[in-house]
């Protein structure tokens, strides 16, 4: 088991483990990620389907994106906990969300996207590249 890559919702009743590195994170700024978290954005982390093993049975809520394709997210019918997303656009992967994680401060964003949905009083780390949309679309 890849300690750095585990966690679970809030009651621990959907667990995650993660035997690979992400191929992608970053924190994502659109409205609807704002909307499901109640923040400004959605930090997240995005590996292979092959590499992750789901324990307990998340639920998932399923809407079009920005981009005309679906976009699944997980949760966890008990505590209500959204823990994973699924992206019609990225066959094969699973995104799943840093505060889920055993050990949060092995995220590291690599970009914010969505940035044009950003709200004034949500301060980007600067350090990282910003995207005005999608990281397909820049």
């Amino acid at each position: 088991m890849n300690e750095k890559y585990s966690g679970s919702c809030l009651c621990g009743e959907i667990k995650y483990e993660c035997t690979g590195e992400p191929v992608f994170s970053g924190n994502c700024h659109c409205r609807d990620c704002q909307k499901s978290s109640g923040s400004g954005y959605v930090p997240v982390l995005i590996f292979t389907a092959d590499t992750i093993k789901i324990t307990g049975n998340p639920k998932f809520y399923e809407k079009l994106g920005d981009s005309g394709k679906k976009i699944e997210r997980g949760f966890c019918t008990r505590c209500g906990s959204t823990v994973f997303g699924k992206l019609e656009s990225i066959p094969n992967a699973i995104g799943v969300r840093a505060g889920s994680l055993n050990n949060p401060n092995s995220y590291q964003p690599k970009f914010d996207f969505y940035t044009s949905s950003s709200n004034h009083w949500d301060f980007m780390n600067e350090n990282i590249p910003k995207l005005k949309k999608s990281v397909r679309e820049g």
